[in-house]
């Protein structure tokens, strides 16, 4: 087990990450918190919930009251947290309460956004179920739902009391969702963390056919640079933003496909294919980085066809909660290893990156 702790100005927590930490759950808890309260509540889908209650349940004194999200990004949403908060006052749910995401990144952004609302903020706690969630989106206190007008646009900063993340439950997730994970170390490599770039480039097989040791390390290094950046910029008022590499188009190839045609990771993987050509144009990235880096994002593919105009793109990225006073923020990659945030891209600049990625999509298919 690997211990990596988050440490910002207003909160502080651990990380740890390994495998067989699931049927020891309680007593981890609390060494990490303290006792356990009266009402403890796990939120999970229905899928992870009847693959793994009886590991998950086997270390509690008394069973966990169950609340269930159903899969899919439909369900991130405003009508999900009301029904979850009328759920768990119902049950007596009181402010010493804890809640338990267990599962996906929906789960653990909408339970974390729930925790953050309900009794104006109770403790809550991550154990994420897929590897998306584990080398990113569980980490950091960012939680929030979507709006028919843009992706997680309703939210709050609200730490979690700690994250467990137990890779041994990786073992049953399916091979479309663990790429779409990868993409986001993927992410992480291009802005952060050369050698993790070199080492995905390396390992690529290993990495898809699961070798334990070989996805505990791309898992750490994902870990440690997100929280790295958490350290340094808790609210995302600088370097934080570099987290949203591909993650402009990406959203917006979400909202204008209305969350039904890929996953989230897969999105990304062509937002920073989109990413790339803009920072080539830019003369941020040499012809030769920029075919490299496309090289490992599609090692870790495929990716989705895209049936998608480039007008609904680029209409879909105005709407971007990153974007402020009408300009457009797009992160670029300096090189490998850097990033950098653009606050002055054209339209002309951005239809031409689009452009880009909806041709090597047609390349792809």
């Amino acid at each position: 087990m690997q211990t990596i702790r988050v440490n910002t100005s207003t909160a502080i927590y651990e990380i740890f990450t390994g495998s067989g930490l699931l049927e020891t759950l309680a007593p981890r808890i609390e060494r990490a918190i303290g006792p356990l309260p009266r009402r403890v509540f796990v939120l999970t889908s229905p899928e992870i919930w009847a693959l793994w209650s009886k590991r998950f349940s086997a270390s509690f004194p008394e069973p966990p009251l169950v609340l269930f999200l159903p899969p899919g990004e439909q369900h991130k949403t405003m009508a999900s947290v009301q029904r979850l908060t009328r759920e768990m006052a119902r049950a007596g749910g009181d402010r010493g309460s804890l809640l338990i995401c267990f599962g996906g990144g929906i789960v653990g952004d909408v339970g974390g956004f729930v925790a953050a609302v309900f009794m104006r903020g109770i403790a809550y706690l991550q154990v994420p179920t897929t590897f998306l969630a584990q080398v990113d989106s569980s980490i950091g206190g960012k939680v929030g739902v979507n709006l028919p007008e843009g992706k997680n646009l309703v939210g709050a900063f609200h730490h979690p009391c700690a994250v467990f993340a137990d890779t041994g439950v990786l073992g049953t997730l399916p091979d479309r969702e663990l790429r779409s994970g990868l993409m986001e170390s993927v992410k992480a490599g291009i802005i952060r963390d050369r050698a993790l770039v070199r080492y995905m480039e390396e390992h690529a097989g290993a990495v898809l056919a699961r070798d334990a040791k070989v996805l505990e390390r791309v898992i750490a290094a994902s870990i440690r640079m997100k929280a790295g950046v958490v350290n340094k910029d808790e609210r995302e008022s600088g370097l934080r933003m570099i987290l949203n590499f591909g993650h402009t188009v990406g959203h917006a190839l979400e909202q204008a496909t209305r969350y039904k045609a890929m996953l989230h990771g897969e999105a990304v993987g062509w937002g920073m294919v989109a990413a790339l050509s803009l920072a080539r144009h830019r003369g941020a990235i040499t012809a030769g980085q920029m075919e490299r880096l496309e090289r490992l994002i599609h090692a870790y593919g495929p990716l989705p066809p895209l049936k998608v105009r480039a007008a609904q793109i680029v209409r879909a990225t105005g709407r971007d909660k990153k974007n402020v006073g009408g300009v457009r923020r797009f992160v670029l990659p300096i090189g490998i290893g850097d990033a950098g945030v653009v606050e002055d891209v054209t339209p002309a600049e951005l239809e031409a990156a689009v452009h880009y990625m909806l041709t090597q999509a047609k390349v792809q298919a």
